[in-house]
């Protein structure tokens, strides 16, 4: 059996947040340095929160992200039977028990203690009242009432809990259903998981669960918990600050290997390097350098290596990649047949000054569409009267050329802007506006070469005509 066995273990109740995926990365990282084994398990126990949509959610954005898993996906719904016998265990050795009192019961008593500046914990009241199962009982684990309980955390270090303050949590709710707490603890076992990497607001769980380990007679994995994530605020990181989604990173045209590079740099580092390869992150990875203070996101370091990836992703990736976003540009349809070698020099021209692929399908929509849509402000600066001479000129000079390549087409620029005694920026601009609509574009040689000889034309005609005279 592989030394380490490490699991992500998320509710099905939502999308899947950012910082599930790093809790998620950091285990399957974890994993692959020590040649272990990284399971999924779905843990859905909550039947009004869980979705059937969500667990798909969960598992397309782990497959998009590329954090494989071994073993799973395990759903907690599908070992309920696992659970009972185990409660029922619990309840025979006499180290549970059950509980009869209602939900206003228990919320009245706990406003009570709050107002009284007591911990608002059960008060053990069906304790020694040693009731039988039956309808709208829960069962209550009974827990230790002196002493500590002692967490050797491998990124908190040591924290210690004072038993007193713990409460005899409910392990089967009324319903029939088993708790979180108490699944998680006989799964990991069950699982024969050696590491549990989560997050902090696991935590204070963490006693409960060990105590619970100790009376089945189990011994505890080794914890790990993960600081909180923080928006630029730090303020815990919520959709205030932008999107928190993984899967909304795809849909904005963020590379995969750009948010796992981002993540993985969420509490951890190795020395100052910032990019990192998927091999390099496994070599280097280690829980004995993550941080122990939250980690703040910042979207404008996203960004920054989302453009980098970008501008030095394959170009035939990319293709397959910006497809659906070209087709929800309006500029291609799904599945059209398109001329491989033009898309690649259009991938090539605008990657470097693309940070998104949102951005380039966008600076990519007047090669696909047979008019150029020029911007009101663009045209008004730059398309004036005093440049129609010069477009005619143009037109009439590339008419007569037989290759509409880049070479050629600059020698004609070179040669009018000399001729008229101006900058190239005053013939090129005013030629951007007319053939884009914008402002800003790769260089005007390599746009006209990918439009073509025939759309330039036409481009160029429709806005000399728009000039007069």
């Amino acid at each position: 059996m592989p030394s380490v066995r490490v699991r992500f273990a998320p509710s099905p109740t939502g999308y899947l947040h950012i910082g599930g995926v790093r809790t998620a990365l950091f285990n399957w990282l974890f994993a692959r340095h020590h040649g272990g084994i990284f399971i999924l398990r779905i843990e859905d126990t909550d039947r009004s929160r869980s979705t059937e949509e969500a667990i798909q959610v969960i598992e397309e954005g782990m497959r998009w992200l590329g954090l494989n898993w071994d073993e799973g996906p395990h759903r907690q719904t599908d070992r309920l039977d696992f659970y009972r016998q185990h409660a029922d265990r619990l309840f025979r050795e006499g180290k549970a028990y059950w509980c009869d009192c209602s939900p206003e019961q228990l919320e009245a008593r706990r406003a009570e203690a709050l107002r009284k500046g007591m911990t608002p914990k059960y008060d053990g009241r069906c304790r020694d009242r040693r009731l039988p199962p039956g309808p709208h009982h829960a069962l209550r684990f009974k827990a230790p009432q002196t002493g500590q309980t002692t967490v050797e955390d491998l990124v908190k270090g040591t924290v210690v809990f004072d038993n007193t303050q713990l409460d005899d949590l409910i392990v089967v709710r009324a319903d029939g259903f088993p708790t979180y707490n108490f699944c998680v603890v006989l799964d990991d076992a069950d699982m024969k998981i050696t590491h549990v990497i989560r997050g902090d607001d696991h935590l204070n769980n963490t006693p409960r669960q060990m105590l619970l380990y100790r009376a089945f007679g189990y011994t505890p994995p080794k914890f790990a918990h993960l600081s909180m994530i923080l928006g630029p605020d730090k303020t815990r990181l919520s959709k205030r600050h932008g999107a928190t989604s993984v899967l909304a990173y795809r849909e904005m045209g963020y590379l995969p290997e750009a948010l796992v590079n981002y993540l993985s740099r969420l509490s951890w580092s190795s020395g100052d390097q910032e990019i990192f390869s998927l091999q390099e992150l496994v070599e280097k990875f280690s829980l004995e350098v993550v941080g122990k203070s939250a980690a703040v996101f910042n979207p404008d370091k996203l960004l920054w290596l989302n453009a980098h990836y970008i501008h030095t992703g394959d170009p035939d990736r990319l293709i397959v990649l910006l497809k659906p976003f070209l087709t929800l540009e309006g500029s291609i349809t799904e599945g059209q047949r398109l001329d491989e070698a033009w898309l690649k020099k259009i991938v090539l021209a605008l990657k470097e000054r693309s940070r998104t692929l949102v951005e380039m399908a966008q600076s990519a929509a007047h090669f696909f569409k047979e008019e150029a849509e020029i911007d009101p402000k663009a045209k008004e600066k730059f398309l004036k009267p005093i440049i129609r001479p010069l477009f005619e000129k143009l037109i009439e000079r590339l008419e007569l050329l037989s290759s509409f390549e880049t070479g050629a087409i600059e020698k004609i620029f070179q040669e009018l802007i000399a001729s008229a005694g101006i900058k190239l920026g005053d013939l090129a601009q005013p030629v951007r506006v007319a053939l884009t609509g914008r402002t800003v574009s790769p260089g005007i040689y390599e746009v006209m070469e990918l439009l073509g000889k025939e759309r330039t034309l036409a481009r160029l005609k429709k806005a000399a005509d728009m000039l007069g005279s």
